[in-house]
């Protein structure tokens, strides 16, 4: 599986911007997937999680500012971050579970929900957001 993120850069207080993930390897409506943001010296922090029956979870004190999805035709993962704020700044990570197959999608939605890194195996090289 490999994952790649693009839409990064440097933007200002207040404005919005879309990160995209495309995927190889794997359909994204297929598994439970996420991004993930992190600051030097951080860990990495759960920001979004979007499972295949379309159940969403969202990082805690983020607000409603963010927004995950996806276009399993075009098979790729996005996230919406509006009002973006100097704390926003980040590399911001794509990551995927295991495609379910015959797993039970409720056990893969109880283990994402938690927006653990560790309990994602797959991951982008990341791109950069700066907010100033």
């Amino acid at each position: 599986v490999q994952l790649v993120e693009s839409g990064g850069g440097r933007v200002q207080v207040g404005d919005s911007l879309w990160l995209s993930c495309g995927a190889s390897g794997q359909e994204v409506g297929r598994s439970c997937m996420g991004w993930f943001r992190q600051v030097p010296g951080k860990e990495r922090e759960g920001v979004a999680i979007i499972c295949p029956d379309g159940s969403t979870s969202y990082g805690e004190n983020l607000g409603d500012r963010f927004g995950i999805s996806r276009d399993n035709a075009k098979n790729e993962l996005y996230l919406r971050i509006n009002a973006a704020r100097r704390e926003d700044s980040a590399i911001y990570y794509c990551a995927a579970r295991a495609a379910i197959g015959r797993g039970d999608p409720l056990v893969e939605w109880r283990i994402s929900r938690r927006r653990r890194a560790q309990d994602f195996p797959y991951w982008g090289q990341g791109t950069q957001v700066t907010v100033s």
